[in-house]
């Protein structure tokens, strides 16, 4: 079957930036579509590792959750939590598991990661604690530049992401745009720019030739 004109060109930047991302101190590797992308990160966790994650919807459209559960890996779940409290706990405990899953909100052309969060347990597990994050991520994050990076994360991944939590009376949740708020529901708390991974290959990026997630 002959390539489409977008998988054609998903071919052809994706391992440009698999490379930027390694000259970074990243692992990476360009993978066609979602099962090689699923199949990629079980070859990276081994059998013995506590597994935890941050919400990101491409892990969901991966069945990365359900996989790890089905697979018999002990896991720190936050959504088992019976109150508040308890999945505040669990979301403590997932920052020492082995192995921490999530997206990424963007990726530059030259290897910049963006990450825009709210109560920051996703960025601090990415700067540091697991012993290995694995980041998914579609060829849709990827942007330019690390300003078009910031740019996305803020005016794209957080006016979408935030449609999940109705309630939300933020500027972006009302009428789909970035309202630069300060508001106590805003989920723009925290903006981490990851420019390089120490140490080396504890942060690695799958990236997929399709477009996942916000």
């Amino acid at each position: 079957m002959d390539l489409s004109f977008y998988e054609l060109r998903n071919s052809k930047l994706g391992p440009r930036v698999v490379k930027a991302l390694e000259a970074r101190h990243f692992d990476a590797l360009y993978v066609d579509n979602r099962a090689q992308a699923a199949d990629a990160v079980f070859n990276l966790i081994p059998r013995e590792h506590v597994i935890s994650w941050g919400g990101s919807m491409t892990a969901q459209a991966l069945g990365l959750y359900q996989r790890a559960a089905a697979e018999g890996y002990t896991l720190i779940d936050r959504d088992k939590a019976q109150g508040s409290e308890e999945r505040i706990e669990l979301l403590r405990r997932s920052l020492l598991c082995d192995t921490y899953l999530m997206g990424t909100n963007a990726i530059s052309e030259d290897g910049f990661l963006v990450n825009i969060d709210g109560n920051g347990n996703r960025v601090a597990a990415l700067c540091y604690g697991p012993r290995q994050v694995i980041i998914v991520a579609g060829m849709n994050k990827v942007v330019k530049t690390l300003d078009d990076a910031i740019a996305r994360a803020r005016n794209i991944a957080a006016p979408l992401n935030v449609q999940r939590f109705p309630p939300a009376k933020t500027p972006c949740n009302i009428n789909g745009a970035c309202g630069d708020c300060k508001g106590v529901e805003s989920i723009c708390c925290q903006i981490l720019v990851t420019r390089l991974c120490k140490p080396a290959g504890r942060i690695k990026v799958v990236l997929i030739g399709a477009d996942l997630g916000f």
